[in-house]
């Protein structure tokens, strides 16, 4: 009887001793005590910030944080995004006191962007809180300066209203924080672990402060677990997004950014393209609102950070030879719906349509190039660039079979070689993305 009394009081000391753990690590994961300077009472709402170089400063970090393509120019909201777990549509971030955040202060405002804690409970990370727990305080504390200069809209949205049950329980974002989210400071890399010059490592830093934390980069670009958490392993190393890919933007040679150089970097995510590539998709709509604005410097730190990491492993693409009759048939049919913008021989136009012919980017996981002839894309539409060009939708035009032909023929030819897209990948991403089916001709005999 004493030994099952001991076993128990030993099984209850260890579940109060876990039940302390996990209560530390969640305080740790949501302790908001390391901001010093949000110490302004006053609400949003009440709030007008006269520090004109503050504001200043505070509409260039929502530049570098991508804020207008979620929230909207007006930044109302309403803008949804499709996840595994169902739909969430952007809030309303404008100083409105009803549909708003116009009775937030300071500290509910840090708390919000850099914890995932909002007005209505535990944020989603579709909100990149666990990107921007790195923005520094003079960011966030200028950010708040900004966000008090705009014009408040009352536009109710129901945020987590399209989340598949037991995902719209926002409660259950403790137990996802409590595994992934890591709620530390920006931490620079030293001379003692990079041996460069002091001046390159500052360029490197900077260059890392931007992508983990206000361009919050990873959140795309590294792939995720089934419960949505970032898988560090593969940093940077690509990762799925909806009906995109997010390539791998390490140095990778096959894959990556590998024989990019770095003005060719900054120049297109200036621009949007960097004279043979163009962006489509989310990362256009990163490229319109938000990159185009960086500073040159802010850009080459960028660079200089992503062709400083280590590569990532992967191998080039397995390869595959077309059976000829495909093969006839593919470059007929892009010789009628292609030819006339990417060229006759796969050479595109210099900063307005993607060139296929020596074109790496096209070689890695075809599922961009799929989304964009079943739906249609169009270019970032940028100062430097204000042409953005358009991709029409081939959904109704063409079967799964006439896409693979075509898709496999410019993957595969002008020197290229890449692996097969198959039917069944088009039809499972015009069935994903609710594309139409081909409209077949019938005759009137």
């Amino acid at each position: 009887m004493m030994k099952k009394k001991t076993i128990s009081y030993s099984l209850a000391a260890l579940a109060v001793l876990a039940g302390i753990g996990v209560f530390g690590r969640l305080w740790v994961v949501m302790d908001s005590s390391r901001s010093a300077v949000a110490d302004n009472k006053t609400q949003l709402a009440d709030f007008h910030s006269t520090d004109a170089a503050a504001i200043k400063r505070g509409e260039y970090v929502m530049r570098l944080s991508d804020c207008a393509a979620c929230h909207k120019q007006s930044f109302s909201g309403g803008y949804k995004i499709s996840t595994p777990f169902g739909a969430l549509q952007t809030s309303n971030i404008t100083p409105d006191r009803d549909t708003g955040i116009g009775n937030m202060t300071e500290r509910d405002f840090f708390n919000a962007i850099r914890l995932g804690r909002g007005e209505k409970g535990m944020l989603y990370p579709a909100m990149p809180y666990t990107a921007y727990a790195k923005l520094s305080d003079q960011d966030m504390h200028d950010l708040w300066a900004y966000m008090s200069t705009l014009k408040p809209v009352n536009n109710a949205v129901d945020e987590n209203g399209g989340m598949n049950f037991p995902y719209n329980i926002r409660l259950a974002m403790a137990g996802w924080n409590l595994l992934f989210f890591d709620n530390s400071a920006f931490q620079p890399e030293s001379l003692r672990t990079v041996k460069i010059s002091q001046e390159n490592l500052d360029q490197i830093n900077r260059g890392k402060y931007l992508v983990d934390g206000p361009a919050h980069c990873s959140v795309c670009h590294t792939a995720r677990n089934a419960l949505g958490g970032e898988i560090s392993s593969q940093y940077l190393q690509g990762g799925q997004l909806g009906a995109w890919f997010a390539p791998d933007i390490t140095p990778n040679p096959h894959v990556g950014i590998g024989d990019w150089s770095n003005a060719q970097i900054t120049q297109y995510l200036k621009t949007g393209s960097d004279g043979k590539n163009v962006a489509a998709g989310p990362m256009s709509e990163a490229v319109e609102h938000s990159m185009q604005y960086f500073t040159d410097d802010d850009l080459q730190a960028v660079a200089a950070y992503l062709k400083h990491l280590p590569a990532s492993k992967t191998s080039a693409p397995q390869t595959f030879t077309m059976d000829e009759t495909h093969r006839k048939k593919g470059a007929l049919s892009f010789e009628v719906n292609c030819s006339a913008c990417h060229g006759v021989q796969g050479e595109g136009i210099n900063g307005m349509i993607p060139a296929f012919a020596g074109n790496r980017s096209m070689l890695n996981d075809p599922t961009n190039m799929i989304s964009a002839m079943l739906n249609g894309t169009r270019a970032a539409n940028t100062s430097v660039r204000p042409t953005a060009a358009g991709m029409p939708a081939f959904d109704w035009k063409m079967s799964d079979q006439q896409m693979a032909d075509v898709l496999n023929y410019v993957r595969n030819s002008w020197g290229n070689k890449a692996s097969e897209v198959t039917p069944e990948q088009v039809a499972a991403m015009r069935s994903k993305t609710g594309a139409r089916a081909k409209i077949e001709a019938h005759s009137n005999h």
